[in-house]
C-alpha cells in the first residue's frame, strides 16, 4: 500500500512537472531561427554547472539593438573580442564564485525576497579562445540571423540600469577582466539567472522552456533537442 502511494505520488509529481514545462514553454520565431543567411552571426551560451551565461561578439555591443549600457561596456572591454554576460542577485552572486561558495541563507534571500532582490549583470572580457578560458565548462555555439541578434541586443541593453545615460559599476567580477553592473530586472524564484540566459536566446527566435532552464543543464539540453545548437569541443 505505502509503495503504491509512493509510485501514485511520483507519477502526479512527473505529470505536473510536465504540464508546468509545457504551458509555460515559450516558442521560437521561425522567422528569426533558425537563420537562414548565408554568413549567420554566431553567439555562444556558457554552462559553469549552477550558472549560464552568454557570449557575445565585441562589435555586437555596437551594432543594431544596442544603447548606451552596451555601448559604454564596448569601451571599457574594448581590448577583448569576446563578452561574457551573466544575471544574478546582487548579494548572491557576489558571494558565490563557486558552489564551494554557497550560502544557503544568501541564497534563500534572492529566491523568496518578497518583491525580488537586486539584480546585477556581470560582464566578463575575453580571448578568441572560449575552450582555454572555461576548460570545463559545457559550450554551445547557436547561430543566429542579424534581426536575432539585434532583438537579443536589445533586451540585454535592458538589462543594464542607467544613472544620467551610463551603466553603473559596482565593483569587480568573479573571475578574469570583469565588473558587475547595476541591473534593471529583479530576481527572484521565477526570473532565476538562467531564466534570464533562456529570455535572450528566446529573443533571438529560438524556443525555450523556463521550467527546465532553471538549471543550466536544462536549458543546455533544450537548445540540443529543439534548436539544434552543437557543442563546442
Amino acid at each position: 500500500m505505502i509503495l503504491r502511494r509512493l509510485a501514485q505520488a511520483l507519477a502526479g509529481l512527473v505529470v505536473a512537472l510536465v504540464l508546468a514545462v509545457v504551458l509555460t514553454a515559450r516558442p521560437g520565431d521561425p522567422v528569426l531561427y533558425p537563420p537562414t543567411e548565408a554568413d549567420p552571426q554566431t553567439i555562444h551560451v556558457v554552462s559553469h554547472g549552477w550558472h549560464s551565461g552568454i557570449v557575445l561578439p565585441l562589435a555586437a555591443l555596437t551594432g543594431d539593438g544596442a544603447g548606451p549600457a552596451l555601448r559604454g561596456v564596448a569601451v571599457r572591454f574594448r581590448a577583448y573580442p569576446a563578452i561574457e554576460f551573466g544575471w544574478g542577485e546582487a548579494r548572491f552572486y557576489a558571494a558565490t564564485p563557486t558552489l564551494a561558495d554557497f550560502d544557503p541563507r544568501l541564497a534563500l534571500a534572492a529566491l523568496f525576497t518578497p518583491g525580488g532582490s537586486d539584480g546585477v549583470v556581470q560582464v566578463v572580457g575575453l580571448d578568441a579562445n572560449l575552450r582555454a578560458r572555461f576548460p570545463q565548462a559545457e559550450i554551445v555555439v547557436v547561430p543566429v540571423s542579424s534581426a536575432g541578434l539585434r532583438k537579443l541586443v536589445a533586451r540585454l541593453e535592458a538589462s543594464f540600469a542607467l544613472d544620467a545615460g551610463r551603466p553603473v559599476d559596482v565593483g569587480p567580477g568573479l573571475y578574469g577582466p570583469s565588473l558587475f553592473y547595476r541591473g534593471a530586472g529583479r530576481f527572484s524564484w521565477t526570473n532565476v539567472c538562467n531564466h534570464w540566459t533562456a529570455g535572450l536566446v528566446n529573443a533571438a527566435g529560438l524556443p525555450v522552456a523556463p521550467v527546465l532552464a532553471t538549471l543550466p543543464r536544462g536549458l543546455i539540453l533544450d537548445l540540443a533537442w529543439r534548436s539544434g545548437v552543437t557543442a563546442l569541443p
